[in-house]
């Protein structure tokens, strides 16, 4: 006797790809948080961050809180890799993400998307080269000109290691990646194309080697300049921030691309009539 189970692609997967959808897919890009009773209980009782990021058990809790609560079509994994020196990436000492991932692809079943999530290149080498956060990016920026070379090779060995961690969220479970090159809007146009698109497109190369039918979404905090160029790097979904006009962005991008985004965070703060409002809009 065989058995045979067939497992439909979640809402938000079926979006990614450019399919017919019953309705637009929801989700946050911070599910998980103290805005959450029960979020906050957990915190007093593990107040570091690093156990609640690093801990199977604790991402998978958190994970679950507001899929379990509110039941979004997307719940999003998140994770940092603290690059400090350039070594190639060790796995093995993320094998709390693999770990959860399964677990989690586990227990929201068909019902949504797992998503997993990367830094850019870009973005990462901000944190590097700066020792921390910034408003002006001055460092980084200068090391444009006075030392090209030296940030090309760190860019190139970021590429390489987000490129492995893309690949091994996937086969652990990530229905979807999401790449944030959050600081990439700090860039001008010209300075983008050169020190972020190339290395992103690179990694869009390699995980559609490995995992041609994972869809996966670019988004750049300021990015209404970028948009044109954000779709060259091959990637299924721009993320609109809420400066972005969505049909305006359509009208740019055409229609052989998703778009996803952009309700202003403000709205949270808002009467639950203007939040509906304006996700319906």
């Amino acid at each position: 006797m065989l058995l045979i189970i067939f497992y439909l692609d979640p809402l938000l997967v079926k979006a990614a790809r450019g399919d017919p959808v019953s309705r637009p897919p929801a989700w946050m890009m911070r599910q998980a948080g103290r805005y959450m009773a029960v979020y906050r209980k957990l915190a007093e009782k593990h107040p570091s961050f690093r156990e609640r990021s690093e801990t199977t058990d604790l991402i998978v809790e958190i994970s679950l809180q507001p899929w379990e609560a509110f039941r979004p079509d997307g719940s999003p994994i998140r994770s940092e890799d603290d690059l400090k020196a350039l070594h190639p990436i060790d796995l093995e000492k993320l094998h709390f993400v693999g770990e959860s991932l399964k677990i989690l692809r586990q227990e929201v079943g068909g019902h949504a998307a797992v998503l997993g999530f990367v830094g850019a290149p870009w973005t990462i080498a901000t944190y590097i080269v700066e020792g921390g956060t910034t408003r002006t990016y001055t460092t980084i920026k200068s090391m444009c000109h006075t030392a090209p070379n030296l940030l090309r090779t760190l860019l190139s060995h970021l590429t390489k290691a987000i490129s492995e961690y893309i690949i091994y969220q996937v086969e652990s479970g990530a229905h979807c990646i999401q790449i944030f090159d959050s600081w990439g809007g700090q860039l001008p146009p010209d300075m983008w194309e050169q020190w972020s698109k190339p290395y992103i497109t690179e990694i869009v190369s390699v995980v559609r080697n490995k995992c041609p039918e994972t869809p996966l979404v670019l988004y750049i905090n300021g990015n209404g300049g970028l948009l044109e160029r954000m779709k060259g790097t091959g990637v299924d979904v721009i993320g609109l921030d809420w400066t972005v006009d969505m049909a305006d962005a359509r009208k740019r991008l055409g229609s052989d691309i998703s778009v996803q985004g952009n309700v202003d965070p403000a709205y949270l703060f808002s009467p639950l009539s203007a939040v509906t409002k304006e996700i319906q809009r």
